[in-house]
C-alpha cells in the first residue's frame, strides 16, 4: 500500500506545531504569510488523519499518528463523479460586471468560462480584484481579457480520485477546479466542480465512519 506524502506546506505546518503547540491556525497562517482559509484543508487533511489534534479556543497540537490508512485508502477509491458539486459557467464574453454579480448571487470563489460549449477560461476573485485594482471599466470589459486560459487550468475528470482532487487543490493552492468530460479534439466540456468544501465535508463523513 502506497504511503501519503504530506506537500511542502503541510511539512511546514506540522514543523511549526511542534515547536509552537497549541498553536491557532491564524498563528499558522500569520508565521507562513497565508490566510486561515488557505489553510482550511490542510489543517482538515492533518487533523482527519491524526497528524494534529485541535481543540476549540486553544489551538493544534502535534499527534502525530501514522495509523491513517484507512482514510487514505478510502479517498483512493472514492471517485470525483461522486462527490462534486453543480458548476457555474458563463460565455467567456460576459462582462466583468456581471461576472462580479453572478459570483455574489451564487455564493462562490471561481467561475469557469466557456465558447461554444468549450471550456476555454478560469476565473477567480483574486482575478477580478487585481482588474479592479487596475482601475479598469468593469462595464464595458469582457471577462476573456483577465480569465486564466488553457493550458493553465488545473481540472479533473469524474473517474479520477477524491485524492487526486484534493491534492490539485492543495498543491496550486487554487479554491476549486472544473471537472470536464474530454470531448473529440480534446475539448474539454464542464460538468460540475471540485471545491475544498467537498474535499472537507469527504474528511469528516470518512472520519465519522471510522
Amino acid at each position: 500500500m502506497s504511503l501519503i506524502q504530506f506537500s511542502k506546506r503541510q511539512e511546514k505546518i506540522i514543523d511549526i506545531v511542534k515547536k509552537n503547540e497549541p498553536i491557532t491556525s491564524e498563528d499558522i497562517g500569520s508565521k507562513l504569510n497565508l490566510s486561515r482559509g488557505t489553510l482550511r484543508t490542510d489543517l482538515a487533511l492533518l487533523t482527519m488523519i491524526e497528524v494534529l489534534d485541535a481543540k476549540p479556543r486553544v489551538g493544534y497540537f502535534y499527534v502525530g499518528r501514522t495509523n491513517f490508512n484507512d482514510i487514505y485508502t478510502k479517498l483512493e477509491n472514492i471517485l470525483v463523479q461522486e462527490i462534486y458539486s453543480v458548476p457555474i459557467v458563463l460565455a467567456d464574453t460576459t462582462l466583468v460586471y456581471d461576472v462580479v454579480v453572478t459570483m455574489f448571487v451564487e455564493d462562490v470563489g471561481s467561475i469557469f468560462l466557456s465558447n461554444d460549449g468549450e471550456l476555454s477560461g478560469v476565473v477567480s476573485r483574486k482575478d477580478i480584484i487585481k482588474f479592479l485594482m487596475g482601475g479598469k471599466d468593469l462595464y464595458t470589459v469582457p471577462i476573456s481579457i483577465i480569465m486564466t486560459r488553457m493550458p493553465h487550468i488545473v481540472y479533473t475528470t469524474p473517474d479520477k480520485s477524491a485524492l487526486s482532487a484534493a491534492k490539485k487543490l492543495i498543491d496550486n493552492e487554487i479554491d476549486s477546479i472544473p471537472v470536464v468530460e474530454i470531448k473529440k479534439e480534446k475539448a474539454l466540456h464542464v460538468i460540475g466542480r471540485i471545491t475544498k468544501t467537498n474535499i472537507t465535508r469527504l474528511f469528516v463523513e470518512l472520519g465519522e465512519d471510522l
